[in-house]
């Protein structure tokens, strides 16, 4: 069972974060993750359409998803929309940024907008809020995992709990995307 990370990363923080969203999956018996960073402009997507699940994630810029995130999406529309490829596939989404809020959950809303479109099924954090920064879901998302990353390099930031929140949604859309292949047998 493969899950594919579709992710942009201006700075190397999300890329970290992906990274985290990898281990996540990897977690899981049977399952793998294929990384893919809309950056480096070769989208397999022949990887993404036999993929049982597909995580989307990004910076959010101004209360918006990255631009080459958005280019990836719209290239999508003739090669995965159109055919229907990516109907009843696990999805999910991640995002960082450098303030607390930042409007991350615009970033996210957007990612879910984008998966309904294609037919997909949405699985969201399933984590209380953290009420200390050592714990998961410290910024308290509940549509996919958020990470917070000041103006540090990418070496220091995100810390050690959002990228546990991050694998443990990685964790979580590959038991999905498991429960759901086994009911299609």
């Amino acid at each position: 069972m493969q899950i594919a990370i579709v992710y942009d990363s201006g700075y190397g923080h999300t890329a970290k974060q992906a990274q985290a969203v990898a281990e996540g999956v990897n977690r899981v018996a049977g399952a793998s993750a294929k990384l893919i960073a809309v950056a480096d402009g070769d989208i397999d997507w022949d990887t993404l359409a036999a993929a049982d699940g597909i995580i989307f994630g990004s910076p959010t810029y101004n209360g918006l998803i990255s631009a080459k995130l958005k280019g990836f999406m719209e290239a999508s529309t003739r090669t995965a929309w159109v055919p229907q490829t990516w109907r009843n596939k696990i999805a999910a989404g991640f995002t960082n940024s450098g303030a607390m809020h930042g409007d991350k959950l615009n970033s996210l809303i957007s990612m879910a907008l984008f998966a309904a479109q294609h037919g997909m099924i949405w699985v969201g954090l399933d984590l209380f809020p953290g009420k200390t920064n050592e714990e998961l879901n410290r910024v308290g998302g509940w549509l996919g995992a958020m990470a917070q990353s000041d103006e540090a390099p990418a070496e220091v930031t995100p810390i050690a709990s959002d990228l546990a929140t991050a694998a443990h949604l990685g964790q979580r859309v590959a038991e999905i995307a498991a429960q759901f292949r086994a009911g299609k047998a």
